[in-house]
Order: C-alpha cells, then sequence, then structure tokens
C-alpha cells in the first residue's frame, strides 16, 4: 500500500449526533451510559483502553492496550497490571496518566485524563483469584516489561510456577500484582460527524467537585 493510497482511505460518520441535553451532568455516569450501549452493540472488545504514561527522566510518553475490569462506585476506571512493568514503574514514578477507548462501531472514542492510586488489596485478590488458573501461572510466571533470553525461558518460568503451585487452587496473589484505578479529573466525548464537523463534549472537575461541561471546536 502506498503513501498516496493510505492518504484517500476516508469515512464519513453519520450515525449519531451528542448534545448537551443528551448527556448526564455526570461525567463517569455519561461514560457508563456509552459503555453500556458499546456493550449492548456486541462490538469487538469494548472494554479495551489505551492507557498512556510518561517516563519521568525523559518525558518519554508510551502506550499499550490494557482493559477495563470495573468502575467502583462511578469515581474511576479500574484496570489490572504487574506493578514491576513498565507502565508499573511509570505510575508509580508519576501518577498522572490518560486512557481512550475507541469504538469504531458506534464512531465514538472517549479520552481520559486523571491521577492513578493503587486498588486495594482486597479489590487485587479478589480479581487475581477469579482468574483463570493459567491467567494466575502467568501473571507469576512473567517478568513483565523485562528482557527475556527467548521463548523458551517464559516457558520454563511457566513451568516451574505450575509445578511449585501445584494442587493448590487458587494462586496467592503476586505481591507484584494489583489493581490501578484511574481517577478522573477530564473526559471528552467525540462523536463521529459528517465533513469532519464532530461533536466534541468535555467535562472538567472543578475544585468544588463538580462537573463543568463545554464544548470544543473539532
Amino acid at each position: 500500500m502506498t503513501d498516496a493510497t493510505l492518504a484517500d482511505l476516508r469515512k464519513t460518520y453519520a450515525q449519531r449526533t451528542l448534545t448537551e441535553t443528551d448527556t448526564h451532568p455526570a461525567a463517569v455516569v455519561q461514560f457508563r451510559a456509552w459503555l453500556d450501549e458499546a456493550l449492548a452493540a456486541q462490538l469487538d472488545e469494548p472494554t479495551a483502553m489505551t492507557l498512556s504514561t510518561v517516563a519521568p527522566a525523559t518525558g518519554q510518553p508510551s502506550s499499550r492496550v490494557v482493559l477495563l475490569k470495573g468502575l467502583p462506585e462511578d469515581e474511576g476506571f479500574l484496570f489490572f497490571s504487574n506493578y514491576d512493568s513498565r507502565k508499573g514503574q511509570e505510575l508509580a514514578a508519576d501518577a498522572l496518566a490518560a486512557l481512550n477507548f475507541f469504538w469504531p462501531g458506534l464512531e465514538r472514542q472517549v479520552r481520559v485524563e486523571g491521577r492513578v492510586t493503587k486498588a486495594s488489596d482486597a479489590v487485587s485478590t479478589a480479581y487475581f483469584q477469579s482468574r483463570p488458573r493459567s491467567s494466575q501461572i502467568g501473571a507469576w510466571a512473567s517478568p513483565q516489561s523485562q528482557e527475556i533470553a527467548g521463548r523458551e525461558a517464559l516457558e520454563d518460568l511457566e513451568r516451574a510456577v505450575t509445578a511449585e503451585f501445584a494442587g493448590q487452587e487458587p494462586l496467592p496473589r503476586p505481591p507484584h500484582w494489583g489493581g490501578y484505578v484511574l481517577h478522573p479529573t477530564r473526559l471528552e466525548f467525540w462523536q463521529g460527524r459528517p465533513s469532519r464537523l464532530h461533536d466534541r463534549l468535555v467535562y472538567e472537575l472543578g475544585a468544588n467537585g463538580e462537573w463543568r461541561r463545554f464544548r470544543l471546536a473539532p
């Protein structure tokens, strides 16, 4: 495929509109409504979200896709990971992060910014032990984001962990693995519209704890 071919790729967005009167005054409540629509539409991976963090020493941003696993009390976005991974180390140094959801089947995306804290031990352990046993073993076996000699080295670690926990059900949660909650301070709801005149509604959290809602030019 040539650059010229790529430049010619385009789509007209015309499924829906997004107005101030259509939305809830509370940002996370509005997000939940959109998520429910994405789930009802049976989109592929509707809970997939791009998590972006920043390396504090260099300012280099990095992004990866993780899965949303809850919206505790409509106050934040819950996900799980290895605390020793690149994202875990960057969040430990700088708790500010961003999320992006893209639902092309609904011509929508949601951008989220906020501060991340660790979920409670109880929440992390309950979720870890609800996962399939193979996923529990994988969390113990993988030195996430570290360089390894090859695929065989990873499979050797998996076999070693499987033998170590033989007959134990469920596995204990690794101390290096658990949940995070991103507490949002800004959300942007984007709805594709014709002529690239897209709808963009932003919610910003004020010092008084109230959400301010306003529109941006596309």
